[in-house]
């Protein structure tokens, strides 16, 4: 439901707010909360340039450890996926919502050379910057690692892109399905006649997590040489890595193109989605021991002692036959009762839920997978929780997204020393 109260100003729930109103408009709001767990990377700065997906899931990563997030954004409209499909009521993009939980949000246009000078000035006080432009784009702006580096020799610079900074691909523009290809998921992805995109973006999501791990890396280095560096990520390399991972043996081993396997797992068997009486159940044996105890449930004695039960490496000869021997038993027996007899005898098996079953799993709540955040406009929506559970510096992404411009007073009054009237100024100059 949208708040029908002053949606600029809140007191309750702890968090106090504070504005900063140009010309009639607000420009500008800080909200800080009482009592919160200061994080692992409490202390450290990061100057945000992301959008969309990849990058803002990096520093969503690197916010929920404990990092001040600025993100930068134009002055019109900000991140593209600020009200994308599905919305609240308030207008806010769902996804824009979960990957820019706790960030500090500032508007600020880089195509006007006021605009970048305060970029510079911004990025002598940060520890990181993180960008995921077309490479060349932030060069052509005199914002390149080359340049901020040289105003800062301690900053952590990384980019993320489709085909990263070197190569023959360098400058050519891909988003997540395109990785996905040109990586080979797509490739070893679907049913033997039709290959398949990942329903998942992950070409974003994995640059995003293993830039977030790198420049945790390159902080690390920096805390023991006091040295800054950049940081080179790109989205097939990061696809490639995945999939090589257990489809590369195949062609560089033995000289075969890997197969697609549909529900199957290439290397596991039994490991399949299999038919029940009243839907399918997924059932992933990845030891002998567990095969033998499947095998001794649903065939005997006779069977644990066949070729269908020896090595993975003899066994994986026979996965055509096993995966229909499987399927016979399951087929005649419901899924709850599959998942109850293969739980007895410790075999991983699951039925397999539908989306809103998962968004409702007690499993999940248990662990605060599924929390609230309290939206500025949108009043409570519902959003993952941090999968950070550190016992000493758990990740904490109860906070907020902000809305566009939301913490100009607090980073240009606050931090560059900015008065009023000259914030006022670059409202109306168009400069943030």
């Amino acid at each position: 439901m949208l708040r029908s109260e002053n949606p600029f100003i809140r007191e309750d729930d702890g968090w106090v707010g504070h504005t900063l109103t140009v010309q009639g408009k607000v420009s500008a709001v800080r909200y800080e909360e009482e009592n919160h767990m200061v994080g692992a990377l409490d202390g450290i700065k990061v100057l945000d340039f992301t959008h969309v997906y990849s990058g803002p899931f990096c520093t969503l990563l690197l916010g929920d450890l404990g990092a001040e997030i600025i993100k930068v954004e134009r002055t019109v409209g900000g991140d593209p996926i600020r009200t994308d499909a599905p919305r609240t009521e308030g207008m806010e993009g769902g996804t824009f919502i979960i990957l820019n939980r706790g960030k500090k949000s500032i508007t600020l246009n880089l195509g006007d050379e006021k605009g970048r000078d305060i970029c510079r000035t911004l990025v002598k006080g940060v520890d990181v910057v993180v960008e995921n432009f077309t490479p060349g784009t932030m060069d052509k702006l005199g914002l390149g690692s080359q340049d901020l580096c040289k105003l800062n020799p301690k900053l952590i610079y990384a980019s993320v892109s489709a085909y990263g900074h070197t190569g023959p691909r360098r400058d050519d523009i891909g988003y997540d399905p395109v990785a996905q290809a040109m990586g080979g998921m797509t490739s070893v992805t679907g049913f033997p006649d039709t290959p398949t995109k990942c329903g998942v973006a992950m070409a974003d999501f994995s640059s995003g997590l293993f830039t977030a791990l790198a420049i945790v890396a390159a902080l690390m280095h920096k805390s023991k040489t006091g040295e800054g560096q950049t940081i080179d990520i790109s989205l097939q390399d990061c696809i490639w890595l995945l999939t090589s991972i257990e489809f590369s043996p195949y062609y560089f081993l033995e000289g075969r193109i890997p197969q697609r396997t549909g529900n199957g797992h290439p290397t596991m068997t039994p490991g399949s989605l299999y038919p029940a009486k009243d839907g399918s159940v997924i059932i992933a044996t990845g030891v002998l021991g567990q095969i033998q105890r499947l095998f001794r449930l649903i065939g005997g004695e006779d069977l644990v002692n066949s070729p269908l039960c020896s090595q993975q490496s003899e066994r994986i000869k026979y996965k055509t036959e096993i995966d229909a021997l499987v399927a016979e038993w399951t087929k005649t027996r419901s899924m709850e009762e599959i998942v109850n007899q293969l739980k007895d005898i410790e075999v991983p098996c699951s039925m397999v839920p539908t989306f809103d079953q998962v968004c409702n799993d007690p499993q999940l709540l248990s662990r605060e997978m599924i929390i609230e955040v309290e939206q500025t406009v949108s009043g409570k929506v519902k959003t993952p929780g941090s999968l950070f559970k550190l016992s000493k510096t758990p990740g904490d992404v109860k906070f907020p997204a902000p809305f566009l411009g939301e913490h100009n007073l607090e980073v240009y009054s606050g931090i560059l020393g900015y008065t009023e009237q000259e914030i006022a100024q670059l409202v109306n100059a168009g400069i943030i």
